[in-house]
């Protein structure tokens, strides 16, 4: 578990819980929060994702090499998010960060750092590069944008970049967007195109599309290729808009149910400040995009998220 941020001794700070325990879910109200990131102000304290360094001058042709992101000519300074696949095109490793000219510096989910530093560390062979786990640096995100600040200077920038809002309103406002979390809204079977990983014709790759359409050959590009070509991908990400009449949320994993058949699984939820209770969804992609689910004994209704033929996100992720 990562050590509890500094910032949970900020007045009315409320730890969140599983994963997300070291930061703080809310400040006092996580309606109130919600709309001052939807205004643009405040930050969010992400320093409980784990942070991985790739050092050395191979880095990037050696990153472009495994990922399903162009590494290869990235500017200093530029954001993107990369994937490791399997041979079949599912999902393994997720990570989003930036270069600096002389390191990577990269954030995964918490709990995800360990194994992706193993794994890049088995695929160095004799490249000249360096893998390292970085405790010392924290995640933050503010205006719609990340940054990375040494975690022992957390207060100060708190002080400065302030009002501080929770990791709850974060989340909803994430969810309203459509924006994927790994481990959470994904599964071992995932790939790419069921996400709204991949941009479209009139997009360009960026820090929400992890994969890059016009790179090299990687491992499961075949399968991403093949349902970008064709469409039709088996599984589909949607926007669940859920029966407000009972004071809870679905747990994270509940299955979703279609007259007496699984059909899906719900993600990440959490509670809107003008949508009501929300959450993200995968569906199997012949589900119906007008019919009523339930889970755990809850109607929800479905919002398109990623076009069940082709599947591409139906809005620009930004």
């Amino acid at each position: 578990m990562t050590t509890p941020s500094p910032l949970l001794s900020l007045p009315g700070a409320v730890a969140g819980d599983g994963a997300d325990a070291p930061v703080a879910a809310h400040y006092g109200s996580f309606n109130v929060e919600q709309r001052t990131l939807a205004s643009g102000e405040g930050f969010v304290d992400l320093s409980h994702r784990d942070v991985v360094r790739i050092a050395g001058p191979d880095r990037l042709t050696w990153l472009h090499s495994l990922t399903s992101q162009a590494f290869e000519g990235l500017v200093p300074g530029v954001w993107t998010s990369a994937l490791v696949l399997s041979p079949q095109g599912h999902v393994e490793h997720f990570f989003s960060g930036v270069d600096d000219g002389t390191s990577f510096l990269a954030w995964t989910e918490p709990g995800c750092g360990d194994a992706l530093a193993a794994y890049l560390e088995r695929m160095k062979f004799w490249s000249d590069v360096t893998v390292t786990l970085e405790p010392s640096q924290a995640v933050v995100w503010r205006g719609g944008d990340y940054s990375f600040i040494p975690r022992e200077s957390l207060e100060t920038y708190a002080d400065a970049a302030g009002p501080a809002c929770g990791f709850w309103a974060f989340e909803a406002l994430r969810i309203e967007r459509g924006e994927p979390r790994f481990g959470v809204d994904t599964d071992t079977r995932t790939i790419p195109n069921e996400v709204g990983w991949v941009p479209g014709a009139a997009e360009i790759a960026g820090s929400e599309y992890a994969v890059h359409l016009d790179k090299g050959c990687y491992r499961g590009q075949e399968t991403v290729a093949r349902v970008h070509t064709l469409g039709r991908p088996p599984r589909r990400l949607v926007l669940l808009h859920l029966d407000g009449s009972e004071n809870r949320l679905p747990t994270a994993g509940s299955e979703l149910v279609f007259g007496e058949k699984t059909v899906g699984f719900v993600g990440s939820s959490a509670r809107h400040h003008e949508l009501g209770p929300i959450a993200l969804g995968l569906v199997k992609r012949n589900v119906p995009v007008d019919a009523q689910l339930d889970v755990d004994g809850m109607p929800v209704a479905q919002e398109i998220l990623v076009d069940p033929e082709i599947g591409l996100h139906i809005r620009p992720l930004r």
